[in-house]
């Protein structure tokens, strides 16, 4: 035998399986399947900056929050106008289970959310200026957006759906542009409305 392994029972097997998937089983059985998908797609912010720093602090947080509150307006968005394929393939997007106008509404409620925890960068002193008006200009823009979407009137095509999906993507492209042209250029941060 040219590799050493270890022996489990099909039995074994699959429970290992079961419960090392466990979270991909309950985010393709729960309409709130975006949501618990989203932590693990918002820590890359965490990940690097324990990496880099040995340690965990707020900003990184922060930064974890932001992505993980804008992961669920984006991808409803385009769940609105792609509805019939997860219906198909018995995926339980929030559209499919409980409908278009609440999912519409799930969507301004997260979009409010987001560009609100949005300005704590700035608020919390580790962004700028530049920072700042990304989230204050799009994160408007996002929000008009998204008020859009839950006034659709062409349910068949979705296409406010569809701007909002592309809108959502600029706004979380910016926001960490903002950061990063801040940090490479010497932008200081605002100073800190409350301490972090």
């Amino acid at each position: 035998m040219p590799f050493p392994c270890h022996r489990h029972s099909s039995h074994d097997q699959r429970r290992d399986r079961r419960d090392s998937h466990s979270g991909l089983h309950k985010k393709r059985r729960t309409p709130q399947n975006i949501v618990i998908g989203g932590l693990a797609g918002a820590l890359p912010p965490a990940i690097g900056w324990a990496a880099v720093t040995g340690s965990l602090g707020l900003p990184p947080l922060v930064l974890v929050a932001i992505i993980f509150l804008w992961t669920p307006p984006h991808f409803w968005a385009l769940s609105l106008y792609r509805v019939e394929d997860y219906a198909r393939a018995r995926i339980p997007m929030l559209p499919v289970v409980s409908g278009k106008p609440e999912t519409r509404r799930q969507i301004v409620i997260y979009t409010v959310l987001v560009v609100g925890c949005g300005f704590a960068p700035a608020i919390l002193g580790f962004a700028g200026p530049l920072y700042l008006a990304a989230n204050a200009g799009i994160g408007l823009w996002f929000l008009v957006q998204s008020l859009r979407v839950a006034a659709e009137r062409d349910t068949a095509r979705e296409p406010q759906a569809r701007r909002l999906f592309g809108v959502s993507i600029l706004y979380l492209f910016a926001l960490f542009a903002a950061l990063l042209v801040e940090a490479g250029v010497g932008i200081a941060p605002i100073a800190p409305l409350v301490a972090g």
